[in-house]
């Protein structure tokens, strides 16, 4: 996905400094905004949109975002990790 996901060896994905940096900027904003974080989607799309911002379309930065909640969710949660891990087998 455009240089924000890379593959570990076992094949489990994870978030390239690219995405992450995207993340930190949207937390950052979000935090100082006043959300207080509960919804994951929130953060992933504030991210996409900076990341793609219009070269995609609506549709395109949700599918993004399906797609990424999972993978960020284990990034943020190594619980959650092994999770992916298995699905992604």
């Amino acid at each position: 996905m455009d240089g924000i996901v890379r593959f570990e060896p076992d094949g489990r994905p994870r978030t390239t400094r690219k995405w992450q940096s995207a993340m930190a900027r949207a937390a950052f904003h979000l935090y100082g905004s006043g959300d207080d974080g509960s919804d994951l989607r929130l953060a992933i799309a504030h991210a996409a949109v900076e990341i793609y911002g219009d070269r995609k379309c609506d549709e395109e930065l949700a599918d993004i975002v399906e797609a990424m909640l999972p993978i960020e969710a284990a990034e943020l949660d190594p619980r959650v990790r092994d999770v992916v891990k298995i699905a992604a087998r």
